[in-house]
């Protein structure tokens, strides 16, 4: 067995990935007349628009670097924009609700007519309800659906996006019997409600969930109940919440090994196999599907990224670069409401960092997301991701 699992297997680390890390608690947000603020400031698209920025640019660890990598994607996109001026602010959060809250009262005291940011779910929650009354929408990095609504919209990629994508595809190709694989902790269980109701939408069947502890010893344990759960139920596909940096690794291998494979059972994911590149080789994930951003206009972003700032883009920076894109494309439709609610939800969206994307009326977002499946130790494209709204995995 290769040495990156081996070292997960003698110490399972039970960590959490970008995408997990965002789902935080946070208090409901408040609802502001109905859906989305329609009572947006006006802005006078003839002028530079103030937006605002909110990042963590004090925080601890790895923020300060999240922070200069957000603001260095807002003002790539900025450079793209034709006939249209931004007059970019930028906040500091420190990462905590509170100064987020703080922040974003003083952007729009100073002028700023909506907001980017911040990244962490209870600091946009915050950020949202202290310039609610002001009908200012803020377009924050965080993908906890839960804090979505009102003013609120959430920027990150949602598993609900992710699962609706595969298990659409999965029913296409005649995988439509399906049972759950996940943890008992708050993303695991936002990954099965995700997936269920992605069956549901697709008419799919979900036969039966099996969930473990965050534990190397449960993860064992739950594997004879997979194997019994997909035997007693006839399904024909797993779909597993997990990532490569928490169980995937010993699952790979272990439910393989106990005779949950191919052809009978489609492994699916709901996270990037991709990440890291040492997870394409474990044996178990071969022929697994899972989705991935559009690789074209991602591969784009970095390499103009790298270009400008000489090194690759935190994988969160594209969410800046999406939402100067999106800001952008609304300005210069020369309307003086270009940042409403309605006019954020429009039903075409818009092109950033990682392809199309669209907010919707709930808050959340649905982006253009291509189907891969891992082939000898590499990614292949099974289904593109849409060029446009309104085709595959639409």
């Amino acid at each position: 067995m290769i040495a990156f699992f081996e070292a997960r297997r003698k110490s399972l680390r039970l960590l959490l990935l970008p995408f997990f890390a965002l789902l935080l608690a946070a208090c409901e947000p408040i609802a502001i007349g109905g859906i989305g603020s329609a009572n947006a400031p006006r802005i006078d698209t003839s002028a530079p628009v103030p937006v605002a920025l909110l990042v963590p640019s004090g925080g601890s660890g790895g923020d300060a670097l999240l922070a200069r990598n957000l603001e260095n994607a807002a003002r790539l996109a900025i450079r793209d924009l034709d006939g249209v001026q931004i007059d970019l602010r930028v906040y500091d959060t420190a990462g905590n609700a509170g100064t987020a809250a703080s922040a974003a009262a003083q952007a729009v005291g100073e002028g700023a007519k909506i907001i980017l940011g911040p990244v962490y779910g209870e600091a946009a929650n915050a950020a949202g309800v202290a310039v609610a009354s002001q009908g200012v929408n803020v377009l924050a990095f965080s993908n906890n659906p839960s804090i979505a609504g009102g003013n609120v919209f959430v920027m990150g990629p949602t598993f609900n996006n992710t699962a609706d994508r595969l298990v659409g595809y999965a029913r296409r190709n005649g995988r439509d019997r399906i049972v759950i694989l996940h943890a008992d902790d708050v993303a695991g269980q936002l990954g099965r409600a995700a997936i269920a109701q992605a069956a549901a939408n697709n008419r799919a069947t979900i036969t039966g969930s099996v969930s473990y502890a965050l534990s190397q010893e449960a993860v064992t344990a739950a594997v004879p109940q997979v194997r019994a759960t997909m035997q007693q139920t006839g399904a024909n596909a797993l779909f597993l919440t997990t990532s490569s940096a928490s169980a995937l690794p010993l699952f790979a291998q272990l439910l393989p090994e106990a005779g949950v494979s191919a052809p009978a059972t489609q492994y699916i994911g709901l996270t990037r196999w991709d990440i890291p590149p040492q997870t394409l080789q474990l044996p178990g994930v071969q022929g697994g599907w899972f989705a991935l951003p559009d690789p074209g206009a991602s591969d784009a972003f970095r390499a103009r990224y790298a270009a400008a700032y000489g090194g690759n883009p935190h994988p969160l920076a594209g969410l800046a670069f999406d939402g100067i894109a999106a800001i952008g494309a609304l300005a210069k439709t020369g309307k003086s409401d270009a940042l409403s609610a309605g006019a954020l939800t429009q039903n075409a969206g818009f092109r950033g960092a990682s392809g199309i994307f669209r907010l919707r009326r709930d808050g959340t977002n649905q982006r253009g997301l291509a189907v891969a499946t891992v082939r000898d130790g590499g990614v292949a494209i099974l289904e593109a991701a849409p060029s446009a709204f309104g085709g595959a995995g639409s």
